[in-house]
């Protein structure tokens, strides 16, 4: 699959260069213009591989943004470059100090970019992901979207299918229902509690035809757990 990247960059006219230039080498890309938007972006998708985040943001800046992400469990290994006119030797500490994996300083040559840009993916044990994930009989085609038992494909929901990908991924340990939440339906989504567990309900009917619904395990008082373990 495709390394993707968020760019947050708030001159119009880079930003596209940013885009054009990454697209042009084989990345994927999605750019917003704001701190703001990034974390609405990050609430509602898989996270990236990699932000390039521009250091004079509007509201929040991108040295804050680099400090709250790097605070966040779900984000902390998140690969952050961060770009910026200041090149004094006393800025660029800064940069790195707050979490940031690379500085790079405006202007700068694209091709340096995209090889600044590799090397902090390897660094950072990039390998690719996966395209088909697999537990027991059950297999979860992350790029067709399908979830199959035995070839046979299950007639799940968008959502039914997020929350297998995520337990899938997430194997023998405990999340609450506040946490897959967060992780499944995003952290800014105004879903109550009790909307995990009518989809839980429906992945165990579907899994129970296969005899597989044990796999999702009740965990009294916290939440669930995936496990192939009983």
């Amino acid at each position: 699959m495709q390394i993707t990247i968020l760019i947050i960059e708030d001159e119009d006219a880079i930003r596209e260069m940013l885009v054009m230039v990454l697209e042009q080498s084989g990345l994927k890309t999605f750019a917003v213009a704001n701190a703001e938007d990034a974390l609405q972006f990050l609430a509602d998708n898989v996270p990236p591989d990699l932000l390039i985040l521009d250091w004079m943001l509007p509201g929040i800046s991108g040295i804050k943004l680099t400090q709250r992400l790097k605070k966040d469990e779900f984000y902390q290994q998140l690969p952050i470059i961060l770009l910026t006119a200041r090149g004094e030797e006393e800025d660029k500490i800064k940069g790195l100090n707050c979490g940031a994996d690379d500085y790079m300083t405006k202007p700068f040559s694209p091709k340096e970019l995209i090889a600044r840009i590799k090397a902090v993916i390897r660094r950072n044990g990039y390998q690719g992901k996966e395209t088909i994930i697999s537990a027991g009989k059950i297999n979860l085609d992350q790029e067709q979207h399908r979830l199959s038992i035995d070839n046979q494909n299950l007639d799940v929901s968008p959502t039914e299918f997020r929350l297998m990908q995520f337990f899938m991924t997430h194997q023998d340990k405990v999340y609450s229902r506040t946490q897959l939440l967060d992780y499944v339906w995003g952290r800014n989504s105004y879903v109550e509690e009790r909307t995990v567990d009518v989809h839980i309900r429906r992945l165990r009917k579907i899994l129970s035809q296969h005899k597989c619904d044990t796999l999702i395990q009740t965990v009294r008082g916290f939440g669930y757990r995936f496990s192939l373990m009983g």
